[in-house]
């Protein structure tokens, strides 16, 4: 890649299993609002996998999207990234962001300056091409959040501030 962007949008999700989707979407939100910056490069995938390392390797900041069913439904959070190497197995089934940021540092010897997660709590991930009515109304306020941490990206000397739920 000649001239890299800044940020990297990295999401992850299967849009026929109906929340687990709303990282592509948003993903597709940011292509969309940032199309005129060459700052800014999105890349949806429905699973993360091992040669994204190289993508992440090349960037000054990277937001991962992904839905979450840890949380509770439409809850918006924002977290920050720290690379933890992947445990046994093979790389290619269940890598997170942790893993793909450690596998940049170790192969590339870079390691993004600012890493953030940013998750949507899932209702129902069984086949559906449609959101819950949660994620669908949270879907505002994680694209405002999406919209703003880039930004920052781009302008700001600093990261974003994460905070447990934005």
């Amino acid at each position: 890649m000649l001239n890299p962007a800044r940020c990297l949008i990295l999401a992850c999700g299967n849009t026929l299993r109906g929340d687990d989707g709303v990282g592509p979407w948003l993903c597709a939100w940011a292509e969309e609002r940032f199309a005129s910056d060459p700052n800014v490069r999105t890349l949806s995938r429905q699973q993360w996998t091992p040669e994204l390392a190289a993508e992440i390797a090349e960037v000054e900041s990277v937001l991962f999207i992904d839905c979450s069913v840890e949380s509770a439904a439409g809850i918006v959070r924002m977290t920050p990234v720290e690379p933890i190497a992947a445990g046994p197995g093979l790389a290619t089934h269940h890598i997170g962001a942790s893993e793909l940021l450690a596998l940049g540092q170790e192969l590339y010897n870079s390691l993004p300056r600012h890493a953030l997660l940013l998750t949507v709590g899932a209702d129902s991930t069984e086949l559906s091409e449609t959101f819950s009515e949660a994620v669908t109304a949270a879907l505002p306020e994680a694209c405002r959040v999406l919209e703003s941490t880039i930004l920052q990206f781009l302008t700001g000397p600093e990261a974003p501030a994460p905070d447990q739920r934005a």
